[in-house]
């Protein structure tokens, strides 16, 4: 299993257009069978991790089109 913030650290310096591809890059990078989990949550897809995260206010509008990580949302432990 895979945490979260290893997640939000890749979507650093990196824009995203939809949860679509975001959720590929992420099955590209940790495989589509990969479980992630957070401090508060165990054991979700790529896309529910995406779902859960985006309900946690860690996403923020790219400068261009699309969104990115607010790198000021991302835990430090």
């Amino acid at each position: 299993m895979t945490h979260g913030h290893e997640v939000l650290h890749m979507m650093e310096g990196n824009a995203y257009v939809s949860k679509q591809e975001l959720v590929d890059a992420i099955q590209a990078r940790f495989g589509k069978e990969e479980r992630f989990y957070t401090c508060s949550a165990t054991d979700m897809t790529a896309a529910e991790l995406v779902d859960f995260l985006y309900a946690k206010g860690k996403f923020m509008p790219a400068e261009t089109d699309g969104f990115t990580v607010d790198a000021s949302k991302v835990c430090k432990h």
